[in-house]
Order: structure tokens, then sequence, then C-alpha cells
């Protein structure tokens, strides 16, 4: 990694910094999501853990079909699950039943504590989908920013080091939209540093793009045209390591910041939400 001052990594990962208008984004996030947490047939707050924060909301979709398991963002120590609830119903809409996943937050717990968190949801899933009319057979994960980095994690984790009865390949693929791959960047940022405490031990040990390729299931990523150089460095990074067997496309959304990007889940009209569906298979 090249040597570069505090304020040059602040100015590539402080997303909120380098976008004036993210009041407004926020409070669309706000208002749609909303709207989306007043559709009927959601099933709030159930519990894949023992900690009040290992809770999930469910958004059924008909019967015997995917599973898209969402991820929120916030550099690991921010929002809520109900805060992204508004990419759900375009993609409950289209065949899938949406799982919308919350954890524990830096820095009350470390990253790696939610990783774990995020296994344990994972397995959860795969146990209990059917119950809600998903299928097990087909989950995939999608999350942006953080969340993309915990999805492309949960992608390459051991499932059946976890436990006997779940499958080597209990998730399919992987969309992460603005995801962070390598994670030694952000011990230098003093913005976030502190709040997330790694060691350039433990940043390795969480970096996707450190670990060896998973020996199943594929990965798209989603960059913002407008990101900071560093995410879509990012991106390259991720496709570089783990090769164009898992990561099977790298795609950037042309105009987007690194948060407007997230809207893209939601519109039926965009690449992004396209290849959800791709994906989940519909």
């Amino acid at each position: 990694m090249p040597d570069r001052s505090p304020e040059w990594f602040d100015s590539q990962y402080n997303s909120r910094a380098r976008i004036p208008e993210h009041p407004a984004i926020l409070q669309h996030w706000a208002d749609a999501s909303a709207r989306a947490l007043a559709r009927p047939g959601w099933v709030f707050d159930v519990a894949y853990g023992d900690d009040p924060t290992e809770r999930l909301d469910v958004l059924p979709a008909g019967t015997g079909v995917p599973v898209l398991v969402y991820i929120h963002g916030g550099y690991w120590r921010a929002l809520d699950k109900r805060d992204h609830a508004f990419v759900a119903p375009p993609l409950a809409d289209a065949g899938a039943m949406v799982v919308n996943l919350n954890y524990a937050l830096c820095p009350a717990v470390s990253i790696e504590h939610i990783a774990l968190q995020l296994v344990k949801a994972l397995a959860w899933v795969w146990r209990h989908a059917a119950e809600h009319d998903g299928d097990p057979e087909r989950i995939v994960i999608a999350g942006h920013s953080a969340g993309g980095h915990l999805a492309t994690m949960l992608l390459a984790c051991d499932w059946q080091a976890v436990a006997s009865d779940l499958p080597a390949d209990l998730v399919k693929s992987a969309l992460s939209i603005s995801g962070l791959y390598e994670l030694e960047p952000l011990r230098h940022a003093p913005f976030l540093a502190a709040d997330i405490g790694l060691t350039a031990a433990s940043a390795l040990r969480l970096s996707p793009a450190a670990m060896p390729a998973p020996s199943r299931g594929s990965l798209v990523t989603v960059v913002g045209g407008a990101e900071s150089e560093e995410f879509h460095r990012q991106a390259a990074l991720i496709a570089n390591a783990w090769g164009p067997r898992v990561v099977m496309a790298s795609e950037s959304e042309a105009g987007r910041n690194h948060m407007d990007v997230l809207n893209q889940l939601a519109d039926p009209q965009s690449t992004t939400h396209r290849r959800a569906l791709q994906l989940l298979g519909l």
C-alpha cells in the first residue's frame, strides 16, 4: 500500500464528507423505507441468535422462491436493517423472498464478531427459509459498503466447518455494492480507525482479497462511477485476487456516488437490480 497521509485516507473513504448531498440521500432512504415497511406481509425481528442485535426481518414472496439476504452498510458502526428496507419490495415483486439482517455495531464489538454473527444468521436462513416459503437451495447475499464486505466474507465461508448439517454451497452467489475487500487502508483513516479498532493482523485476516478464492459460488461487484479512486481499486483488487471463475462481473453505475449507488438495487430498470435477479435465477 502506498505511503499516504491520514487526510488522503479520509478523503478516499469518508463518504459523507465526499458527498455534500448526503442528508438528502439519507432522507430518501428513510422515506422510502418507511413506505416499504408499511407493506403487508413482513415478519419483523425474528431472532437468529440470543443477543438482542441478532434479529432479521423477512418479506415473503410466494412459495418455493429464491432467497435474497441483504446486509446493510454503515462502516460496521452505523445504521439498522430498517434504514435500508426500501431495497426489499422491488426484489419481492420480482419473486424473491428478502431477508434483511441486523448485527451488533462497532466499537461495542469487533468486525470479526459481526462476521461470526452473520454466519449464524445465514445458518438460520438455510434452516428456516422454507417456513417462510423460501427455497434454502437458492440463497444469494447482497450488501452495500461494509455490507458488501460481509457478503463477500460469507461467500468464502467454510459452511461445513460451521455445522455438519449445512451444505458446502449454502451461499450460491453474492452481490457486493461498493464493497471493501482490503481493510488495511481503513486503519489509516482517522474518521473511522478508532471505532473499528483494526490491527495489521486483524485487517489482513478480515480482507477477502487476502483469502483463497472460494471453491464454489460467484461474486458480482458494483461500484458507483463517481466513487473515490480507492473504491474502484478495491473492486479491481478482488477481481484480480479471486479471478474470473469467481468474480463473474465487475460493474460500474455511471454517475452514482458511494451512497446513491445503493438506490440502483431497488430500481427495476437498473443494471444492478437486473444482476441481482440473474443471480437469483429470476
